[in-house]
């Protein structure tokens, strides 16, 4: 049976504690985040279904998703969510140069301002950021942080973009890990739909009905 490792443990996150795990608090506050958007055919749908709970999250956008979907791209903020940068291209750091990679980060604050251009109600900056994959070298970490980046991990992984979860499996994966503080992975993404679509309904009743956690976006 392939290991999948939900939580982080402890001395991964004394590694690198400058890396933001969780974000403690005595407030019953979780974050929802969502990987890899927008996309018309999750996207949209992951907004009703926040609005539906009157929940706020964080989206860690692909730079080349809101070039190619701008209108999903501004609801999201229209709506009171935050966005994060995740890269142009959804890059490995660990196979890609420090060089590419900075360049490619750069590329996204590129299209996020020319969006600000277009619609002067968005943003035109974020200073979040999640290495797809969780991939990232040390060094292209170090030269974010100095860019003024928050580097925003995960203290929970729903794994539903993996085939092999079931969508039971992943509701599991959730629901038996939260606790305030946490920041939680899902991606809007087509891969990981099929068990989106099951879980994160459930999830926030979860939180909101059965645990009263208030669910926000990472400030």
């Amino acid at each position: 049976m392939k290991l999948r490792l939900v939580t982080v443990p402890k001395f991964v996150q004394r590694i690198y504690p400058k890396r933001i795990w969780a974000l403690p608090n005595n407030e019953n506050k979780v974050y929802l985040t969502f990987d890899d958007g927008p996309i018309p055919e999750v996207t949209p749908w992951v907004l009703d279904t926040l609005k539906k709970y009157n929940a706020k999250a964080t989206f860690f956008c692909i730079g080349d998703n809101i070039k190619k979907h701008p209108e999903i791209f501004k609801r999201i903020l229209v709506e009171g969510h935050s966005v994060g940068n995740h890269t142009f291209n959804h890059l490995n750091g660990w196979q890609t140069s420090t060089q590419h990679y900075i360049d490619n980060v750069s590329l996204f604050e590129k299209e996020l301002q020319a969006q600000s251009f277009h619609h002067s109600s968005l943003v035109s900056r974020t200073s979040l950021f999640r290495p797809p994959y969780g991939k990232i070298t040390s060094k292209q970490a170090n030269l974010l942080q100095e860019k003024g980046y928050k580097i925003i991990m995960w203290s929970v992984l729903s794994y539903d973009y993996d085939a092999s979860v079931s969508k039971e499996q992943c509701l599991h994966h959730v629901s038996q890990n939260i606790q305030p503080g946490s920041i939680i992975v899902f991606h809007d993404s087509t891969k990981a739909q099929k068990n989106l679509r099951y879980v994160l309904p459930k999830v926030l009743e979860y939180c909101i009905k059965k645990n009263n956690f208030s669910l926000n976006k990472i400030p």
